[in-house]
């Protein structure tokens, strides 16, 4: 089909509504912590909390299980295109946060020796590179296999069992590679040129990205019923009808 000016005009206007229609129906509380769960992971994958001959760990584990807890909830109920949308956001507002902290970083100031404060304002554009990508392929694959599991249990969509299968398998293994894909990039590939020779080694990062997804399934465990909760109070309550039946009215 031929797209000619009034379509691809169409075509914005209509993307516009969904999205200021998706923004407006979830709930500010979940993408709030979501976007502050992806900020503070960008911050805390600067220190390295672990590390042996076998297994390294970032900060960042202390805090991504919650935005994975977030995407999983958001997917269930708006879909994985929607999450992927937040998702975007997140990373968008991170990609902010960090140039507001690195001008913030930059700005001379004698009042005070600023120095250590300057160095984690700053960043390393590595680091924030490594998690962005990571965090964009992991969260794509997440919302894709939370669906795709969904459509395996199709007989009981609302029940627990399918929102914690949902939830299990899609968390361990966006995790895993999310875990995988930051550490390579950043620990692998940038960190021995920048950071005086200190490294991990490729099992290092693979031992990380799998006890990483096991610490963070096990939070996603034990905090699942929470999201569930969540889930049943929106769909009593009815929240984001409006998108809901846009989507299903075939505008999307």
């Amino acid at each position: 089909m031929k797209l000619t000016l009034p379509k691809i005009l169409s075509k914005i206007k209509q993307k516009h509504i969904e999205i200021s229609l998706l923004f407006r129906s979830i709930p500010s509380i979940v993408v709030s912590l979501f976007v502050v769960s992806v900020v503070c992971m960008n911050l805390l994958a600067n220190k390295t909390l672990v590390q042996t001959d076998w297994i390294a760990l970032d900060g960042g584990i202390l805090i991504s299980w919650l935005s994975f807890m977030c995407m999983d909830i958001i997917t269930k109920y708006f879909g994985p295109k929607a999450s992927n949308k937040v998702a975007l956001l997140a990373s968008l507002i991170n990609l902010l946060t960090c140039l507001v902290f690195y001008v913030a970083s930059i700005i001379p100031s004698n009042a005070n020796d600023y120095d250590a404060l300057n160095n984690l304002l700053g960043g390393t554009w590595f680091v924030l590179l490594g998690s962005t990508v990571a965090f964009l392929i992991s969260s794509v694959i997440n919302n894709f296999l939370n669906w795709l599991v969904g459509q395996i249990f199709s007989k009981n969509p609302d029940g627990k069992l399918t929102f914690a299968m949902q939830s299990y398998i899609s968390t361990f293994i966006a995790q895993f590679l999310d875990n995988l894909i930051f550490s390579v990039i950043v620990f692998v590939w940038f960190a021995p040129v920048y950071w005086n020779g200190f490294h991990w080694t490729v099992v290092q990062c693979v031992t990380c990205a799998l006890t990483g997804a096991i610490a963070e399934l096990i939070m996603e465990i034990l905090f699942s019923p929470i999201g569930y909760y969540i889930i049943t109070n929106w769909k009593k309550q009815k929240v984001g009808e409006q998108y809901l039946s846009y989507i299903e009215g075939g505008k999307i």
